[in-house]
């Protein structure tokens, strides 16, 4: 029996609904909605002019309806009155498939009639910066390696345990925060669970994060590079695959040197076969490739691949097997849209398992140390586009992704992108004046 929200409202003292969903640029659009017509809304859903977000559609299209997923409610701990609550997009009695969460939603119900059930877990790091973007909040955090510095990580206790206790309120099973590599920069890690509920969890996090990081007077960044000379902000990615009830591990093989099954490495050979075709989801900003492919950091290195390559428990690959039964995409940044990211890496897998894709041998090399071009072909490995430009035409070209994830989508994705890319190179930077203002 589904939930009735107008009953959860009295019960809980909630106030006002936000009726959220993520466009195509991962941006969270939402209207909030009093309790008194929250009835109506689950029934029917809340009105939305689809042009108004980046969805690829016109002033001339029909209303555009949210309908929330009463599941997925989520109560703000830090504004209780109010309660979050994910949505599905809805236009002429049909679910719009150029939507992220619609199109999770569809590689979940292809993976189920295979009898999958994919499981994940995101680290999402975020910088924790002045309220006008300038600078790192904290002056004393000037480490050369800050990662796991105690006297950084309490200096920010308040932002940090309040957002913890949030989780932990939530019942994501919130586990461990820490210092990340960069100076300024955090990591807040809970429990791996269904890839829709993850995802889910991923847009909350992002909104909680940065609401309470107002509420301190700071700012909290996900951007992938928002400083050069300092490790950007990844968001890896703990994939498996379970049975249908989720209680056997498809993915665990305790005979297999590194605890993998034959189902894994197909899947994990099809990550690596659209990987490239794939990077423009993974990272979808024109920033996002300061951070790929990037020279060390001040730390001395970036944490972020270089190649489309996989090894055991050894950070330099785009793809890490930390432990049996699981392996860490390594590729993503901070401003991979929530649902396209877990759509895409399904995507991927299952078409390395329906073509029994083969991952080739791991490579137990620093890939950071192996950067010539003879190397690389000695290693049969390729390199990461260099720029989102260069990705979106690998994607727009990609068989698997449009078959997968629908024409419909890529093509949209496609298009706005393109529009962001031509914004960004019709702009002037001072780089451009200081360099050739003379030519």
């Amino acid at each position: 029996m589904s939930i009735d929200l107008a009953k959860v409202a009295k019960e809980k003292k909630i106030k006002y609904f936000l009726i959220s969903f993520v466009d195509l640029f991962g941006v969270l659009r939402s209207k909030l909605v009093p309790a008194r017509a929250i009835g109506g809304m689950q029934k029917d859903g809340a009105g939305f002019a689809g042009f108004a977000t980046w969805l690829d559609m016109t002033p001339a299209d029909s209303d555009m309806f949210a309908v929330p997923d009463a599941d997925s409610l989520m109560q703000l701990p830090w504004k209780p009155e109010v309660a979050w609550l994910a949505a599905d997009l809805w236009m002429d009695g049909k679910e719009v498939e150029a939507s992220p969460r619609v199109a999770l939603k569809r590689q979940l119900e292809r993976a189920a009639k295979l009898g999958y059930r994919m499981k994940t877990g995101v680290e999402c790091e975020y910088f924790l910066i002045s309220p006008d973007g300038a600078r790192i909040s904290d002056k004393r955090d000037i480490q050369e390696k800050p990662c796991y510095d105690q006297s950084a990580l309490m200096r920010r206790y308040d932002v940090i345990s309040e957002i913890c206790d949030s989780m932990i309120e939530l019942g994501w099973g919130s586990y461990q925060n820490d210092h990340e590599d960069a100076n300024g920069q955090f990591e807040m890690n809970w429990d791996f669970d269904d890839a829709l509920k993850t995802a889910d969890r991923h847009v909350f996090f992002k909104y909680m994060t940065k609401s309470i990081a107002e509420k301190h007077e700071l700012r909290a960044t996900f951007m992938p590079k928002p400083f050069s000379d300092l490790t950007g902000n990844g968001c890896h990615c703990h994939v498996s695959l379970w049975s249908s009830t989720g209680k056997k591990n498809l993915f665990l093989d305790k005979k297999d040197e590194m605890g993998l099954s034959k189902l894994a490495y197909h899947f994990l050979a099809g990550t690596l076969h659209n990987a490239q075709a794939s990077c423009s989801i993974f990272n979808p900003t024109v920033n996002s490739y300061k951070r790929i492919n990037a020279p060390p950091t001040l730390s001395g290195a970036t944490w972020s691949p270089n190649t489309v390559s996989y090894a055991g428990n050894n950070r330099t690959h785009m793809v890490r097997i930390p432990d049996p039964g699981r392996f860490e995409l390594r590729l993503m940044d901070g401003a991979a849209n929530p649902y396209l990211l877990q759509a895409t890496v399904l995507a991927s897998g299952l078409d390395g398992i329906d073509n029994k894709r083969n991952p080739g041998k791991r490579h137990d090399v620093n890939m950071y140390q192996t950067r010539r071009a003879d190397e690389l072909r000695k290693l049969k490995v390729q390199k990461l586009p260099l720029n989102l430009l260069d990705a979106l035409r690998l994607t727009n070209e990609s068989s698997v992704l449009r078959e997968r994830l629908g024409g419909a989508l890529i093509d949209s994705y496609y298009k706005l992108k393109m529009v962001e890319w031509n914004h960004y190179a019709s702009h002037l930077t001072q780089w451009e004046r200081d360099n050739t203002l003379d030519c």
